[in-house]
């Protein structure tokens, strides 16, 4: 099936596919059957997040010819919930089902080296960078990169497959230890705050951008995002323009339909790069799902089913709170225990997502909470309270 064509639709009662088993899938479950579909998630792991809520669950590899038949069969359309899926499954699949995003978009979003050359390539910045695939190309013509840190071009996520470098010798250090695959060495930048342009954009080429969150990461992870109703008085409304124009750039390049999340950097100067995209839903958008007319997951829906884009407009200011597997123990003794939800959602306006993870691991993704509010002080001592109660990290 032509996955570019414009004027198909999806009718509510079919079955939608996904590939990938994380809290994304599960989000984006719950989406779908807010909206009268079906979902079938292909997952090797027999108890993954989106396995439980799924109305079908094929265990199996990405790549199992026989798995993938089975899903081209029951779906007439198909999208992913985290990047690294085998390219080569995607494009078995589009052969039967409108697949979202298309092979290419995730074969340039999976791969650090492809996607800075992609950006590059549409006149946006990105930070100063220079390509590994052995030792001998980590030479003294790379010394302006340092300090610096080294990411793996391929399967790194949340602070795994990367770590700051400042002399040569490091470098060379760590590229051993990541196993001596292509990586990247890039700049560490003098960085005055990180924010995320989510949008979703459809086959007729019509996008929508969601509210810009400011990030903030501690060891590698996204702690917390923010965002504010009063968008003009905020810290990053003179960029604003500026992020969604290279947004709109880098999607439309890609010809990419589905929700797309483009990470930027602005820097102490004002320059604006971006650090990484990412082609689906990303947890810098969750406060969406709470805070907002249409979720990111709910426009992920209406684009892989041919329906109109939704409105993207924000109700109330969000600030989103990742919790992590630490939270379950006790920061004094390290004993397992339950954290306490009770006095938690005693304060109004928070709202918990918990993911249906049944082993608590320290920096393990396993929930996360949005404090709502338009009274930003408050929001703020709300949200405070909540970290304190969760040895959460908190700007």
């Amino acid at each position: 099936m032509n996955s570019s064509r414009s004027n198909f639709y999806v009718s509510p009662g079919n079955y939608l596919g996904l590939l990938g088993g994380g809290q994304l899938g599960r989000m984006f479950c719950h989406s779908a059957q807010s909206l009268g579909y079906k979902v079938v998630v292909l997952d090797p792991d027999p108890d993954c997040p989106s396995g439980m809520v799924a109305d079908y669950h094929i265990a199996a590899s990405y790549n199992d010819v026989n798995a993938l038949e089975k899903l081209s069969k029951l779906c007439r359309s198909v999208t992913i919930e985290f990047e690294n899926i085998p390219c080569n499954s995607l494009e078995i699949l589009s052969k039967d089902c409108i697949v979202t995003p298309s092979a290419h978009a995730v074969s340039v979003a999976q791969n650090r080296i492809k996607e800075k050359e992609f950006i590059q390539s549409q006149g946006v910045e990105v930070a100063p960078y220079k390509s590994i695939y052995n030792e001998k190309d980590i030479t003294e013509n790379m010394e302006y990169l340092l300090p610096g840190i080294i990411k793996v071009s391929k399967m790194g996520y949340d602070g795994k497959g990367q770590a700051i470098v400042s002399s040569l010798d490091e470098a060379r250090e760590i590229y051993y230890k990541f196993g001596e695959v292509p990586c990247i060495l890039e700049k560490n930048l003098s960085i005055n705050y990180e924010a995320s342009v989510v949008l979703a954009r459809d086959f007729s080429g019509n996008s929508v951008f969601f509210p810009i969150s400011i990030n903030i990461h501690n060891k590698g992870i996204l702690s917390s995002s923010f965002v504010r109703k009063d968008i003009d008085s905020s810290i990053y409304s003179h960029e604003k323009e500026r992020m969604i124009r290279k947004a709109k750039k880098i999607a439309d390049s890609l010809n990419y339909h589905g929700v797309l999340c483009v990470e930027f950097f602005v820097l102490n100067n004002n320059t604006i790069i971006v650090n990484e995209i990412a082609p689906r839903p990303h947890n810098s958008g969750h406060y969406t799902i709470d805070a907002c007319f249409e979720s990111q997951f709910d426009q992920q829906v209406r684009v892989m089913t041919g329906l109109p884009l939704g409105s993207t407009e924000l109700l109330t200011s969000a600030l989103m709170l990742n919790i992590l597997g630490d939270s379950w123990f006790d920061t004094d003794s390290g004993v397992l225990r339950e954290p306490n939800w009770h006095d938690i959602l005693s304060l109004s306006g928070v709202k918990l997502h918990l993911y249906g993870k049944k082993e608590a691991r320290p920096l393990r993704k396993m929930g996360h909470l949005t404090v709502l509010g338009d009274n930003i002080n408050l929001l703020e001592d709300k949200a405070r309270i909540v970290a304190t109660k969760l040895d959460l990290s908190f700007w």
